[in-house]
């Protein structure tokens, strides 16, 4: 054989080489949760005075949900419910407790992440933006709970500020010069988080990666550069916030709120330009959610929740929660149903919308399923693969489940298309309310009295569900 032909059977040999590894290598995900966005706070679930054209592309190019739901209506036990499978009546987290210096209730090394089982897979694992699940050096410190690199803010608290003073980059704080948590600042936070997401996406493109980007914004405080700004500020009727909630005061609150939005929408925008420039577009995998309903508007000492302007958020004038009652903290749909969007060129249709009822325990089974490996037995969820890709028997859930030990003690239950929950457990109420979403989405008329067979069930469902907490106890359910 002569040195040619060698030549082209070496060609040969690495072009299928190069096919069979394209063909086997498992698909980059990248996982994005926004902080306190509400369902209407997106064109892509009718927003119409925030622009969120990346987002809204996203949708466009992929598949919507319209009945997905949140792990809890607060940070920390959503985000475990999303970490770890399961449902707030099985999850370690149950509500926000503080650590100080810094942190929050560590979730402990016996529970198992997504970032672990990727990990376990080949993937190398990335976190950028906000984490709540462990102070740093915990067991809970994400370095410990399957991430190879994190950057943001471990705790909760801190992420109050868009100008902190630092940062952690894994196990090293890492100082910001010119920022000392003030109105303003030189460094803004949202910034060098999605800064740090670019690179991982650069520096392991030749490898499956799994970016989870818990994103800061739109959490309070109301603070945003003034390139942003400069784009609403003007447009609407803005009264100063004077900052008496506790949160920072702002000149133009309802302009800040938009334009961090915006800014957010921006930075996917950027990752998305970059993932398609790097010829990944095909075997990525993106997904968009927020980790509770919209910010704040005021709960009252018996912890009704009602309009207002806490931290100068405007949810009423900008419609975040859409139809749905109350906000963040509230075991109402407005507390807890958020937007979900899945894009993957060449495998999820583009256009498509789903009403399968769906939370964030589903999403630990169907990354899973996307790696190919074994759903840990203990989880509560089921992999939304089928209805993703529009292939296959799509599994549904007899009912979804909310266990929250904050606010007073709340518990709910979804049963098609049942919606039942009690309020107030800790002061030993353990009346059931009842609504029928399909007729009253808004959660305005307690059916209970007319349907005392569904009340039965559904409160079978609660007692069954509950797993008693010593960490987060529910007064009335475990002191029994």
């Amino acid at each position: 054989m002569t040195c040619k032909h060698h030549s082209w059977l070496l060609l040969l040999l690495i072009l299928c080489s190069a096919s069979i590894f394209g063909q086997s290598r498992k698909p980059n995900i990248i996982f994005i949760l926004a902080d306190d966005l509400g369902y209407g706070d997106v064109g892509a679930y009718g927003q119409t005075k925030i622009r969120t054209p990346n987002i809204d592309r996203l949708a466009a190019e992929g598949i919507k949900f319209t009945d997905f739901y949140a792990g809890s209506p607060v940070c920390a036990p959503s985000r475990c419910v999303l970490m770890t499978g399961k449902h707030g009546g099985h999850s370690y987290i149950r509500d926000n407790k503080e650590f100080k210096p810094e942190g929050q209730e560590p979730i402990p090394a016996s529970e198992i992440t997504i970032a672990e089982l990727l990990k376990s897979q080949g993937y190398t694992t990335g976190g950028f933006g906000k984490w709540g699940l462990g102070y740093p050096g915990s067991e809970g410190d994400p370095n410990n709970q399957g991430f190879d690199l994190f950057y943001g803010y471990n705790c909760q608290r801190e992420a109050h500020n868009f100008y902190p003073d630092h940062l952690w980059r894994n196990d090293q704080k890492v100082r910001l010069e010119g920022n000392d948590r003030g109105l303003t600042g030189k460094q803004y936070s949202h910034d060098l988080i999605e800064a740090e997401a670019l690179q991982f996406i650069k520096a392991n493109q030749d490898r499956p990666f799994f970016l989870y980007a818990p994103f800061t914004i739109p959490h309070l405080a109301l603070q945003v550069p003034d390139d942003s700004l400069a784009e609403y500020v003007g447009q609407w009727d803005d009264p100063a916030y004077d900052g008496k909630n506790g949160y920072l005061p702002h000149r133009n609150p309802r302009a800040a709120y938009a334009a961090m939005v915006t800014r957010m929408d921006r930075s996917i925008g950027r990752m998305m330009a970059l993932v398609k420039e790097l010829g990944l577009d095909g075997n990525t995998i993106v997904m968009f959610s927020s980790d509770n309903g919209g910010a704040f508007g005021t709960v009252t000492k018996d912890f009704d929740f009602l309009p207002g302007r806490m931290g100068g958020t405007d949810y009423v004038f900008f419609n975040s929660t859409a139809k749905f009652r109350a906000f963040k903290g509230s075991i109402y749909e407005g507390g807890i149903r958020v937007p979900f969007i899945a894009r993957w060129p060449g495998k999820i249709k583009a256009g498509r919308v789903s009403n399968l009822p769906a939370a964030f325990y589903d999403l630990l089974p169907t990354l899973c399923d996307l790696a190919k490996m074994e759903l840990p037995k203990n989880s509560d969820g089921i992999s939304l693969l089928p209805t993703l890709l529009g292939k296959g028997k799509q599994r549904r859930h007899e009912f979804l489940f909310w266990d929250f030990n904050g606010y007073g003690g709340q518990q709910a239950v979804r049963l098609g298309h049942w919606k039942g929950l009690r309020r107030n457990l800790h002061r030993g109420n353990t009346k059931l309310e009842l609504y029928n979403l399909a007729t009253d989405p808004g959660e305005q008329h307690d059916v209970a009295a007319q349907h005392p067979a569904i009340v039965q069930r559904i409160e079978t469902v609660l007692r069954e569900q509950h797993q008693p907490s010593a960490l987060f106890p529910m007064k009335s359910l475990d002191t029994r």
